[in-house]
């Protein structure tokens, strides 16, 4: 049996010493959003390599998921292979092979309300750009992607992969300025 950390932030300049935890065989961190579950290989990679009988332990239920259908789904996903999943703030603990229906409760509630703190953010974040728009102090993000340039290559005869590898941008990123140049042409 095997106790496995999991600890995630937000971005990479945030600090991970406030969810450090001793004792731990291993430790999986994301350095990306909460609001879900894609782009979080770490926690890919911790689901895959855990195994019966393992405790994940968790800072606390917003480290692990934002919603509550996530957060669900992981701790299901994890039960199921015999892991059990503990959450030292909450002090809640859940295991394949215990039904104990009030921590069921709380961690519904729990996650409900990390859902609802994470639109309450969304929200104020898209009022404060609205608001610093308005004043023009807002520029928005600086543009990295030259569609002149992809533009160019594209009549060229050069593919859409190869701009994107040749540019190291995704695939996306030379569609979307195809189209804008469509779009205004």
């Amino acid at each position: 049996m095997a106790k496995i950390g999991y600890i995630r932030v937000s971005t990479d300049e945030q600090n991970t010493d406030r969810q450090q935890m001793d004792g731990m065989d291993k430790i999986f961190v994301d350095k990306v959003s909460g609001g879900s579950t894609s782009g979080r290989q770490a926690l890919a990679d911790m689901i895959e390599w855990v195994r019966e009988g393992d405790e994940v332990i968790v800072h606390s239920i917003d480290r692990l998921a934002r919603n509550l259908a996530d957060l669900q789904n992981i701790i299901k996903t994890l039960n199921d292979k015999g892991v059990t999943v503990r959450f030292v703030t909450e002090g809640l603990s859940f295991s394949h092979d215990v039904k104990d229906a009030m921590s069921r409760l709380q961690l519904q509630m729990m996650g409900a309300f990390a859902e609802f703190e994470r639109s309450l953010i969304k929200s104020r974040q898209l009022e404060g750009i609205a608001k610093a728009k308005a004043k023009g102090v807002y520029k928005g993000r600086v543009k990295t992607v030259d569609d002149d340039k992809i533009v160019s290559m594209h009549k060229q005869g050069v593919g859409v992969s190869d701009i994107a590898k040749m540019l190291t941008i995704s695939r996306m990123s030379v569609y979307r300025a195809l189209e804008m140049s469509i779009n205004e042409g």
